[in-house]
């Protein structure tokens, strides 16, 4: 009996000496398992974020793009505006161009205007003046200290005050060299004591208005 018993101990000491090197090769085959468990998963890891770093670059340019895009038309949009603000301050200052011409324009037609009319006026004026001294040459010397008398002298000479204060002046005739935008001769005489083509004798008085010659003086001019 103590023979079979020995017999069995040593058939289970075998039994497990057997068992043991399988149970190692078993955690070694598990711990290989896990080790490539885990490169997967850090190989996994790796590729989502590449991936993750490959979107979001992606996103970042086709902002971007976008960005750049509404800049180019902001652009445009700026360029137009430029241009429409350039094309109207052309033609308000063309504007402003035509009006100022257009009023030098007036100013100068109006000046004429005023300038005819007055011219108008004047030379029915003169008529009554060329009455008045008519008419005080023919007073004898005697009576001119008459108060009738030195009072058409008086309205006489505040006619001729009145004209040269509107610009009315006498032209000078007598002794002068004849200038025909002046003079008007009329008949020609002999003088001794003047050169040739002066003016001997003023038969009418002339005027000028201003600048202008209003009436020409009517003179007799020495041969």
């Amino acid at each position: 009996m103590a023979d079979e018993r020995k017999v069995e101990e040593l058939n289970q000491e075998a039994e497990t000496g057997c068992e043991a090197p399988e149970s190692e090769a078993a955690q070694a085959e598990g711990a290989a398992e896990t080790s490539c468990e885990a490169e997967v998963l850090e190989e996994e890891s790796g590729q989502e974020q590449q991936e993750d770093a490959q979107a979001a670059e992606d996103d970042a340019d086709a902002g971007r793009e976008k960005k750049g895009f509404f800049s180019k038309k902001k652009d445009k949009k700026e360029e137009g505006y430029k241009a429409q603000i350039a094309e109207l301050q052309d033609k308000v200052m063309r504007q402003m161009a035509e009006f100022e011409n257009f009023r030098k324009r007036t100013e100068k037609e109006k000046s004429a205007m005023f300038e005819t009319g007055a011219k108008s006026v004047i030379e029915k004026i003169l008529p009554v003046v060329d009455n008045f001294e008519r008419g005080l040459a023919m007073v004898p010397e005697e009576q001119k200290e008459e108060p009738f008398v030195e009072g058409m002298t008086k309205i006489y000479r505040q006619l001729l005050t009145e004209l040269e204060n509107l610009g009315v002046t006498p032209i000078d005739a007598v002794g002068q060299e004849f200038d025909p935008e002046l003079h008007n001769a009329v008949m020609q005489v002999e003088n001794d004591e003047l050169e040739s083509g002066t003016v001997a004798q003023e038969l009418q008085k002339g005027y000028k208005y201003r600048d202008s010659v209003v009436r020409h003086s009517m003179v007799a001019v020495v041969q």
